[in-house]
């Protein structure tokens, strides 16, 4: 059919409107391109009328940043390829929850010249969006049930195209791989690194970035979260905070918008060893579920519910102390530490600790010097049940850790568990489960600027000691695991953590 000519355009404050009759997908309608004109404005829309048998049944409309992944123009006829929100129907209701889905939408003009015009109109506002052109996507086979592949060929690839995104994908091969990639790859042909993956992997390109000698620029390079392992407590923090379902497609499409926001990073220090974190630090309870249960990895996500039950029922206790320089509105938590004798002057200098010096090889990033005052250092003795610092609010797609959580605050959430009865702490952690979180007078929640861990052994078996857990890894052993890697840190020094507020880049959804 062909569509009837009716131009209107208007000049609207901030906004130019241009109206047209056209055929959408064999249906003949008014429809309306609106752009923003204002320096700054992001995006635009167009609206058009849904008539049945002369009926109106209201309208429709694709926002060109929230709704459409990108377009095509062939002689008079253009193509926006839209991931939309619709609301889903139930047989019960009638309305179900809203998710986003794929559609195409065959905009016919009257000219192939109208087309062109319309086209080139969408195409430099989706382009001003400042979305990602080009991006390197690393895909981790071996995460979660191993679907990272699939995933990406049928929910992450499709979009990409859609969207008119080129991209190199490379699969890991081994433990670390990621952080080598991210060690040597030309950031200077990316907009970003894709990361379709448990948390591990975004860690570890963390880490690639921030050892490289040009680590200043490298950390600038927006990364995106695509879940694909097992815990995916990042993806879940992302979407979960504008109210997006928890999906890798919901992911990507975060990504293909290209908005972006701050991400702190955590410098874990130990003489001249420095790791980089993202997520959270474990050690005690938590720690010991996460780790011990890789063995039941092929169970995905189960895996964590079914350990849970075992460590509460053979409960452990670890010897310990937390020392900490608390967020504001956090000091009474703790006791003071005073003036150690070790602590000389009015302030306690973290400089040669965090590898500023004392013949560190690193040539990256060593992580910051931090001066703190010692009368602002506090401290928390043991045993613990479990320690648990987090940096978003999920620590996993189900397990709400720390509500109060924010990917860039300056600060990390540590949440401490001491004596609580076996049936409580069972009932914590099912009230984490699925964000039903739930505060307890048997655990210790508040914000730190800096800390010091000082692990121990297990109460009643001082041969014993713990696991330190680093977004999923392990980090240090004191127990009697048959493997000990050499690149561990020690698990009888302390270990000391400070904040770097938005060092890193996430791409994410707004």
């Amino acid at each position: 059919m062909e569509a009837q000519s009716e131009k209107d355009t208007r000049q609207m404050t901030g906004v130019q409107t241009q109206t047209e009759t056209v055929c959408i997908n064999g249906s003949l309608t008014k429809a309306s391109l609106s752009l923003s004109t204002e320096s700054g404005g992001r995006g635009g829309e167009l609206r058009w009328h849904i008539s049945n048998n002369d009926k109106s049944k209201g309208e429709r409309s694709l926002d060109f940043d929230r709704d459409v992944l990108g377009l095509e123009v062939n002689d008079k006829r253009i193509k926006l390829k839209a991931f939309e929100v619709v609301q889903k129907e139930s047989w019960f209701s009638g309305k179900g929850e809203k998710q986003r889905v794929r559609n195409d939408y065959v905009f016919e003009m009257e000219t192939e010249e109208m087309a062109i015009s319309w086209g080139r109109m969408i195409s430099d506002c989706i382009e001003s969006l400042g979305r990602p052109k080009e991006l390197f996507v690393i895909v981790n086979p071996f995460g979660g049930k191993k679907c990272g592949p699939k995933i990406f060929e049928e929910e992450v690839k499709p979009l990409l195209e859609a969207a008119g995104i080129n991209f190199k994908m490379q699969e890991t091969r081994h433990k670390m791989h990621a952080r080598e990639i991210a060690y040597s790859l030309d950031l200077t042909k990316y907009d970003g690194i894709a990361c379709v993956s448990g948390d591990g992997v975004v860690v570890e390109v963390v880490n690639g970035l921030l050892e490289r000698e040009d680590w200043k620029h490298a950390i600038t390079m927006p990364l995106g979260i695509i879940p694909g392992g097992t815990g995916n407590g990042m993806a879940k923090s992302l979407l979960h905070s504008v109210k997006e379902e928890y999906s890798a497609s919901n992911a990507t499409f975060a990504i293909v918008r290209g908005c972006k926001c701050p991400l702190d990073v955590a410098s874990i220090v130990q003489g001249d060893k420095v790791l980089f974190s993202v997520l959270l630090l474990a050690w005690g309870l938590v720690a010991d579920i996460n780790i011990e249960s890789e063995k039941y990895r092929w169970m995905g996500s189960a895996r964590f519910d079914i350990y849970s039950l075992l460590r509460i029922f053979g409960l452990r206790k670890y010897n310990g102390k937390i020392q900490f320089v608390p967020a504001l509105g956090y000091e009474e938590f703790g006791d003071p530490i005073g003036e150690p004798n070790n602590w000389k002057g009015e302030t306690v200098i973290l400089q040669d600790a965090f590898g500023n010096g004392g013949g560190s090889e690193m040539h990256g990033y060593k992580g910051s010097s931090t001066e703190f005052e010692a009368s602002k250092w506090r401290f928390i003795n043991g045993p613990f049940v479990t320690v648990w610092i987090q940096n978003a609010p999920w620590a996993s797609k189900d397990i709400m850790a720390a509500p109060q959580a924010k990917f860039s605050d300056g600060c990390l959430d540590l949440v401490i568990i001491k004596d609580c009865p076996k049936t409580v702490l069972l009932s914590l952690l099912l009230s984490i489960r699925d964000g039903s979180h739930v505060y307890s007078p048997f655990v210790t929640y508040l914000k730190v600027k800096a800390l010091k861990l000082e692990p121990g052994q297990r109460v009643g078996d001082p041969t014993m000691g713990g696991i330190i857990d680093m977004d999923g890894e392990v980090i240090a052993r004191g127990d009697d695991a048959i493997h000990h890697d050499p690149n561990w840190m020690d698990y009888e020094s302390p270990f000391l953590m400070k904040v770097d507020e938005g060092l890193a880049t996430l791409f994410c959804p707004n």
